[in-house]
């Protein structure tokens, strides 16, 4: 049988790997905003950065609630 909660670990799993893509853009872009504090542009590339982090954060965090939610009803019941 499939366990029913791979899709939620899945889900978690891809949501981490983003975040460490994003982390690194972000570095990078910190690294660039040390020799040209005034890029305008890079100042928004950071504040999405930020942004798309945030939400990726949001969604670890969901799907390790579904997760734990996922594995307490699908646990065996023993006294």
């Amino acid at each position: 049988m499939k366990d029913p909660c791979n899709l939620y670990i899945s889900q978690r799993n891809k949501a981490k790997a983003v975040l460490d893509i994003l982390e690194k853009q972000r570095a990078e872009i910190n690294f660039k905003l040390k020799s040209n504090d005034f890029c305008a542009n890079l100042h928004k590339e950071l504040r999405n950065l930020n942004m798309d982090i945030r939400i990726t954060l949001n969604e670890i965090e969901h799907a390790e609630y579904n997760i734990q939610e996922c594995i307490s009803k699908n646990s065996p019941i023993s006294n």
